[in-house]
C-alpha cells in the first residue's frame, strides 16, 4: 500500500501544478520620471497569442473590467486615472451579448503620480483582471504589484 501511493503521489503534484500553470498574462512594472516631481508607472501586460484583457471601461454583466486599487501612500499623489495604451478592440461578443472592449499582444497601464517628496517609496496596490480567447475564459484573478519609485534615477 505504502508503495502505491508513493507511485501515485507525484501524479497529483503533477496534476495541481498544471492545473495553476495557465496563466497567459506576463506583467511588468516600472516607473519613468516624466519632470520635477511627475512620474508615471508603468504596469505592463503582455499575452500570450489569442488571449485577450478586457479593457476597464466595461460596463453591465460582462466580463470582469481591469481594475487598479492602490495602497494609500503619504509620498505618493495619484494624478488622474489610470490610462490605456495599446490597440483597442471592440467587438460584440455573442457570449455575453454586449460589445466589448479589450487588447490582445500588449497594452500598458498607465496611472500618473506626483511624489511628495524626494525620497524612494514603492507605489503597491492590487490587480484584478479576467483574460479570454476564443474558446474559453479564465476566473478573474487578484495579483498584487509592488513598483519602486526613486527620485535619484
Amino acid at each position: 500500500m505504502k508503495k502505491l501511493i508513493l507511485a501515485i503521489l507525484p501524479f497529483f503534484f503533477f496534476a495541481a501544478a498544471f492545473a495553476q500553470m495557465e496563466n497567459p498574462v506576463k506583467w511588468t512594472y516600472t516607473a519613468k520620471k516624466i519632470k520635477g516631481d511627475v512620474y508615471e508607472l508603468h504596469m505592463t501586460a503582455m499575452l500570450e497569442p489569442k488571449w485577450h484583457i478586457y479593457s476597464q471601461d466595461i460596463k453591465g454583466d460582462g466580463p470582469v473590467p481591469t481594475s487598479f486599487a492602490f495602497d494609500k501612500n503619504p509620498l505618493v499623489k495619484p494624478d488622474g486615472k489610470v490610462a490605456e495604451m495599446g490597440k483597442l478592440e471592440k467587438e460584440f461578443d455573442k457570449n455575453f451579448g454586449m460589445t466589448l472592449k479589450y487588447y490582445g499582444n500588449k497594452v500598458d497601464f498607465v496611472q500618473r503620480v506626483k511624489l511628495k517628496a524626494a525620497v524612494t517609496t514603492m507605489a503597491k496596490g492590487k490587480i484584478t483582471y479576467m483574460v479570454c480567447n476564443d474558446k474559453k475564459c479564465l476566473p478573474p484573478r487578484d495579483i498584487l504589484f509592488a513598483i519602486r519609485i526613486d527620485p535619484k534615477s
